[in-house]
């Protein structure tokens, strides 16, 4: 199969979206995505872009993306985080998944940085078997804590 994997465009965001939506329906969050078709051409490709995104085309079509930004680590310096690799559900098992895997990892060796972060949903058994055989680390151990809009909205309210 003939693929190319690509710095991903503003032009390519409804498709972007459209991967992010199927994600959610896989993960059984169905309603969960807030984010609008302006918001990534905006935080994407604006003035201070918050966010760089990789895109696998098969046949002129977006089958797959990765969505990385830049963090820091106090123990050990700059981070990449890759917020969503996406699949298509008819295109996993192709190989689009370590493609773009593969540049992500490449993207940040070349940029020096120390660390690669990224969550797996725990019943994903086989995300998390592939990326165990690609060398990363499942840390099991650790929860992921999050302060969402409307917690932030009463935290700030206590203040």
């Amino acid at each position: 199969m003939d693929f190319t994997i690509r710095d991903g465009t503003k032009n390519d965001m409804p498709q972007v979206l459209h991967l992010i939506k199927e994600l959610a329906a896989f993960e059984k969050e169905h309603d969960a995505v807030e984010i609008t078709l302006n918001d990534l051409k905006e935080d994407g490709f604006g003035t201070h872009p918050a966010f760089h995104c990789f895109v696998a085309e098969v046949n002129s079509k977006i089958e797959g993306i990765a969505l990385i930004y830049n963090r820091y680590s106090t123990w050990k310096g700059k981070i990449i985080h890759l917020e969503d690799l996406i699949v298509s559900q008819s295109m996993r098992g192709s190989g689009l998944g370590t493609a773009l895997l593969d540049k992500v990892v490449k993207h940040s060796y070349d940029l020096g940085v120390k660390r690669i972060n990224w969550e797996v949903i725990d019943w994903n058994e086989p995300a998390i078997a592939f990326y165990e055989k690609k060398g990363a680390k499942v840390l099991r151990d650790w929860d992921v804590v999050w302060l969402d809009e409307a917690g932030i909205k009463n935290y700030v309210a206590k203040l």
